[in-house]
Order: C-alpha cells, then structure tokens, then sequence
C-alpha cells in the first residue's frame, strides 16, 4: 500500500514538474512575441520618418483625369498641400474631399504611392452641356449644367478652363423649374436629330423648345418628355413642305393630336404624323 501511494506522489510531482515548465515557455514565449512585434513597429516607425518618404514637390503627384477638361497645372493648383510633408501625415480622404467641392469637379480618388513616393489623384470632372440664365432680384445669373443636373458658376469654370468653349445650349428660367426633369430631358434632345438650340423654362405650364425647325411648345413637364422629343424628330422633315417663317409654333403638349399653328391668319393644321411613335 505504501508502494502505491510513494508512486502516486512522485507521479503528481513530475505532472507538477511539467506544467511549471509549460507556464514557463509560455512566459517566455509572450515576452518574444512581445519583443518582436515592437521591434517590427519600431522599424516600421524609424522606415516611415526617413526623408525618403517625404513629398517635396508637384512632380511626384500623379494627376488622372477621366475628360481632361483640366490641365495638371490646374488640377494641382486646387490642391491645399505644404511642401516638404511626411506621406504619412497626408489624408487621402481629406484631400479627395476638398476637391469633390470644387464646382468642377464630380468625383476624386487620392492614394499614396511608395515606389516612387508620391501621390495618385483621379478625378472626374463635370462636363457642361448648357449654358444657364436666371433672372432674379433684378440680377441675371450665368451660370453652367452638367448631363446629371449639376449647376456650376460661370466665373469659376472659365477661370479654370479659359480656353475651353462653351455649350450653344442654352437655357432660361430657375433652377427649380428644370431640375426634376432635366436628365431626362437632356438625354432625349441630345439624342434627338433635330438641333436644339434653347430651352425656356420661365413658364411652369409651358416648355419651349427654341429648334431649328422652329419654336416647339411642350406644355407641363412631365413622363411624356421622351415621346414629345422623338415625335419632333417625326416631324423634321417639315421644314421643306412649310416655310419657317410661316410656323409660328410647333404644339406637341399631346402627343396624340400634334399641331403647327401658323402665322397667316392663325391657321391650324395637323401634319401627317407616322403611325410608329
């Protein structure tokens, strides 16, 4: 009996033993995963405060533009940048955003580059199609609209692109009077094969289109918009059966029943239409 439990005993000592031993290299092996994860921050610390990584000038910036409507020159000015400056201590996020401010600009992507160290700068810029005029408080406004609806001041376009011509579109009228229906709107003229050359929006129960073939009334904007414009394009061969000078509008506020309303004694006539609108 006294055989057994000498064994038992030595046998708990050993187990003992080992677990003091487990602990141990445990220990050991937290304090090395300790050191060596600080000695790599550190080295990545001491890598990234060397003078390598420093952005010292406009050169080493990469300027991608998506319609080139801004030089790099230009695109760079915008930048609110100091130099020398750690690369480090740059925030893409805060750059991409000032110039998503910019009037002018519709999108920007910024990222650092290591090798070599720099900055890569994609933007997307807005590209006018029409030229607006508002008229409030006794003040004309001049201002410019993108494909989505966006509006930009004049002034500050053209003092960025100073050699860029502007759109032959024009529109009249506020913001407010166009802007639900603008895209699609502007889609539907651009795809038109009749030339457009204003749109005026003053009057909210009536859209006028200035055409080549002559003023076009479209009433109250609406879903419609898209049908008026291709049954215009029905319609432009009108020119060389009536002289233009004789029409005096163009009223497609129905589609179904459109009319030309002449100047000669306020006649109406209804042209032949195709079928297939």
């Amino acid at each position: 009996m006294a055989g057994i439990i000498s064994v038992s005993r030595t046998d708990l000592a050993q187990r003992r033993q080992k677990l003091r031993r487990q602990r141990q290299m445990r220990i050991i092996q937290a304090i090395w995963r300790t050191f060596a994860i600080t000695s790599l921050a550190g080295g990545l610390l001491w890598v990234a405060v060397q003078p390598v990584w420093m952005l010292k000038a406009p050169k080493q910036i990469v300027m991608k533009s998506g319609n080139k409507l801004l030089s790099d020159e230009t695109a760079q000015s915008l930048l609110v940048l100091s130099y020398p400056q750690s690369l480090w201590r740059i925030e893409p996020s805060a750059i991409a955003n000032s110039l998503k401010k910019q009037p002018t600009i519709a999108q920007a992507i910024v990222r650092r580059r290591l090798f070599p160290p720099g900055l890569i700068i994609e933007i997307q810029e807005r590209v006018p199609v029409a030229v607006t005029q508002t008229l409030g408080n006794k003040k004309v406004t001049i201002g410019l609209l993108d494909a989505s609806g966006v509006w930009m001041p004049l002034e500050k376009y053209t003092s960025l692109n100073p050699t860029k011509k502007l759109p032959n579109l024009r529109v009249i009228g506020s913001p407010k009077q166009y802007c639900l229906y603008w895209t699609q709107l502007h889609q539907a003229i651009s795809q038109s094969p009749v030339k457009v050359m204003e749109i005026d929006c003053r009057n909210p129960t009536n859209l006028i289109l200035k055409t080549e073939l002559g003023n076009v009334h479209l009433g109250v904007p609406g879903p419609q918009l898209s049908e008026q414009i291709k049954l215009l394009a029905q319609m432009r061969h009108l020119a060389a059966k009536l002289n233009s000078g004789e029409i005096e509008y163009i009223d497609l506020k129905n589609p179904e029943f459109p009319l030309v309303q002449m100047n000669q004694k306020d006649q109406k006539l209804t042209p032949k239409i195709p079928k297939n609108i």
